[in-house]
């Protein structure tokens, strides 16, 4: 079963994209290449749902972060061999020797550049055969990259390759001999080598990012063991972030998050949804210590838009949402569900009254998890009534004055925070609109 979670999650915890500002995918784009930018990208989008598989590819994290610090092959010829490769050569020996004598012919008569192509290619080639074959010779044959080590090895070892440690330039005719042998013959070797290189790209530009950010590798466990703990939870993307612990487990799987605004609820949670997400791939998360039993997927509503195309408002769009969401819930999934401000779209009274309905008909189901917060305190304390799975928790926010300072530090309880009217009259709104310089009639 694939791990599900859909745009909406993915847009709110800000998960893909290269090129967006803080998203987690670029947290970890460190590659070198174009192979291993594809290969982080098909790992993004299916995470594991397998606790056995997945506590292989942290290890595998691991293991790298441990024994490599950098990546070992030079980015240019390996740009240029990936270009070689992939135009993989056609046709019997006989015709490629008489092409490539051609291409010989006319880059000395017509300055066609087509035979130096192929011949940069052929070296760039050797070069990386050569280096990446002492890199692996290097890594432990019995660790856990040892199955590819071995391979490498065997691949390398073939006595049809023993004249790439030569290293020199060929007569025209032994490049169209090479030629045809690397993108031809041993065209398939030479495809499975490649993707190990893409492979070690991805691991290595993995474990460093771990190493700098001092993140650690989540233990995953059967889905029937029904829990979620880590201490020192952080947002992975933010420098100096305020850490915190949390547990959540069959008999007390619902928190119910409250705080002023600013206090850091939203952060905690998509925190809390980046290290399931990130978990279930096997990559590092932001925490001290992290187990938990995987998911069938993760859903959020935390900035869900209106639509304009469809007629939906922003209140109706995000009744879409949590009514999107128990029927995922209510088929039986055993799913993380992170709610951020319900029904912040309507009226205090129905957002009360629909806070209060939603969260207590989620409650009932002890094979999930929730997150919710809010702003209306009154709904935590209704909802406490005889749901002992119920955890109540708050983010703080100390006055210094007319001043608010935020610990970002979770404890345990419901606010009684309520600071709102004295940030805004702190930024003196009502002094600009009644200003002197107000345009009369």
């Amino acid at each position: 079963m694939s791990f599900t979670c859909d745009k909406q999650t993915l847009d709110d915890l800000n998960i893909l994209g290269k090129y967006k500002p803080d998203s987690i995918y670029s947290l970890f784009g460190g590659v070198h290449t174009s192979g291993g930018e594809q290969l982080l990208d098909s790992l993004f989008r299916h995470p594991l749902t397998d606790p056995a598989e997945i506590n292989r590819r942290s290890a595998l994290f691991r293991y790298f972060q441990d024994s490599v610090t950098a990546f070992p092959l030079d980015k240019e010829p390996l740009s240029v061999m990936e270009n070689y490769l992939s135009t993989g050569g056609r046709g019997h020996w006989l015709g490629s020797v008489l092409q490539t004598g051609w291409k010989k012919l006319t880059n000395s008569i017509l300055r066609d550049e087509t035979y130096s192509v192929i011949q940069d290619g052929l070296l760039s080639t050797i070069r990386i055969l050569n280096s990446f074959g002492g890199f692996m010779g290097r890594l432990d044959a019995d660790g856990p990259y040892g199955e590819q080590v071995r391979k490498v090895g065997a691949l390398l070892d073939d006595r049809r390759l023993e004249w790439i440690k030569e290293q020199r330039r060929f007569s025209w005719f032994n490049v169209a001999r090479y030629d045809h042998l690397l993108r031809n013959v041993l065209q398939q070797e030479m495809k499975t080598l490649t993707d190990i290189i893409y492979h070690v790209d991805v691991c290595v530009a993995v474990g460093l990012v771990a190493r700098a950010k001092g993140f650690s590798y989540a233990h995953a466990q059967p889905k029937d063991r029904n829990m979620f703990r880590t201490t020192g939870l952080r947002h992975p993307c933010l420098e100096k972030a305020v850490a915190n612990p949390l547990s959540l487990w069959g008999d007390s799987n619902m928190l119910f998050l409250t705080g002023a605004n600013m206090a850091g609820k939203s952060t905690f949670m998509k925190a809390f949804g980046l290290s399931v997400y990130l978990a279930h791939m096997g990559f590092p998360v932001a925490a001290e210590e992290m187990t938990f039993s995987v998911r069938d997927g993760i859903y959020s509503s935390i900035n869900v838009p209106d639509n304009l195309s469809l007629g939906y408002s922003h209140f109706y769009a995000e009744v879409l949402r949590v009514k999107k969401v128990a029927e995922e819930v209510s088929g039986g999934k055993d799913l993380i569900v992170i709610f951020d401000e319900l029904f912040k779209g309507t009226n205090v009274k129905d957002a009360y009254d629909g806070t209060l309905a939603v969260s207590a008909a989620f409650s009932e189901y002890r094979n999930c998890m929730f997150i919710l917060s809010t702003h209306i305190i009154e709904v935590g304390e209704a909802l406490r009534v005889g749901r002992p799975n119920l955890q109540v928790a708050y983010l703080p926010t100390f006055m210094e004055g007319a001043v608010p300072r935020y610990t970002y530090r979770m404890q345990e309880g419901i606010t009684s925070d309520r600071h709102g009217m004295m940030i805004i009259e702190n930024e003196k709104i009502i002094d600009i609109i009644l200003s002197e310089g107000k345009v009369s009639n």
